[in-house]
């Protein structure tokens, strides 16, 4: 799995987490969701991303997006 695919599944299963927490749990926890897509905005501009800097240090190879 290349780092690209690795920053989006995580992308995903956070925004997915958040919603059910704000159905089951807390209308708050959509918060969580919130984040998770400004956090997907920012880095599509900037190319900066914290999921990917962590994700590299666990030894993911580079795909296109995140060098």
């Amino acid at each position: 799995m290349t780092l690209d695919r690795a920053v989006l599944a995580f992308a995903g299963l956070v925004i997915l987490i958040g919603v059910a927490l704000s159905l089951t749990v807390n209308p708050w926890w959509i918060a969580l969701t919130v984040f998770a897509g400004l956090n997907l905005i920012q880095s599509a501009f900037t190319g900066f991303c914290p999921a990917a800097m962590a994700f590299k240090a666990f030894g993911f190879k580079p795909g296109c997006a995140f060098r």
